[in-house]
């Protein structure tokens, strides 16, 4: 049978629309049998997958996605096996999930002079607990009427150079990398494309980069050439996945959607039964 593989996974834990026992019982549904969950700035929900991953028979990798900002721009690391009870690595996701409530705060104040009376409960929408993003923000717009669509919500008041955009805690990438790696955890470069990321990659494996995300849901056949060779050139793990976040009306970016060859997850799972220095 033939097994799918999805190492770039949102769920509730932060800006993802099912609960990580839920995003276990799709993938499961789907025949996926190794997935990776990487919220943003948190673990919390990788207890939570990894029990249902046990009771259905999907390997779930524990994981984080934390954005960074530098004179790179914005770098978006996935860190896979980082572990959960790592007193820095839990004490620096706070801060991190700090920092966004206090960005979401700002965003909503910009909004409410623009004459957009949001407010951060609806934002958190009945889930105090949850990594609050952007996209929260944006859902909140197209739901109270002030936008018709996520995406126009980003393009009319939070996008940059929009009127209510805040620029996001500057977090460094090397910070990033070697917190992931002193909690064991195996660092990969999420959407490098995308982010415009790909000429900072011999800096980053400088840095101590371990894996680059080769397959993802808008790399092109050449993009992802471009990406394996250059994973190749640095002795990098190719990764990669939907970033899924939840079922959208046109079928796009679903989990499973993205087709990662099976020696590179296995590959990449078999970093958790081996030093990753």
């Amino acid at each position: 049978m033939f097994s799918l593989i999805d190492l770039h996974i949102h769920s509730t834990a932060s800006d993802g629309g099912k609960t990580p026992s839920e995003v276990v019982s799709l993938a499961a549904s789907r025949g996926a049998r190794l997935i990776a969950l990487t919220d943003h700035d948190t673990t919390h929900g990788c207890a939570e997958a990894r029990a249902k991953g046990d009771a259905l028979s999907v390997r779930v990798i524990g994981g984080v996605e934390i954005n960074t900002d530098s004179s790179m721009g914005e770098v978006h690391l996935l860190g896979y096996f980082a572990n959960p009870d790592h007193a820095e690595l839990q004490a620096a996701l706070s801060e991190l999930r700090e920092k966004r409530i206090n960005r979401a705060k700002a965003i909503i104040e910009k909004l409410n002079r623009e004459g957009v009376p949001i407010t951060l409960e609806q934002v958190q929408a009945g889930n105090a607990q949850t990594v609050v993003t952007r996209a929260h923000i944006g859902q909140a717009l197209h739901e109270g009427g002030w936008a018709s669509s996520k995406s126009a919500a980003f393009e009319l008041y939070i996008g940059r150079g929009r009127p209510a955009f805040v620029p996001r805690y500057a977090f460094d990438p090397k910070q990033a990398i070697d917190l992931i790696r002193s909690a064991g955890g195996v660092v990969s470069l999420a959407h490098p494309i995308r982010s415009g990321s790909v000429d900072y990659i011999p800096a980053l494996v400088e840095m101590g980069l371990q894996a680059l995300e080769v397959y993802y849901y808008d790399h092109s056949s050449d993009d992802m050439a471009r990406l394996k060779a250059s994973a190749d050139q640095h002795g990098l793990l190719r990764t990669g996945g939907s970033d899924f976040h939840d079922e959208r009306g046109d079928g796009g970016r679903g989990l499973g959607s993205v087709w990662v060859p099976e020696a590179d997850g296995e590959k990449l799972w078999g970093r958790l039964f081996t030093s990753t220095d």
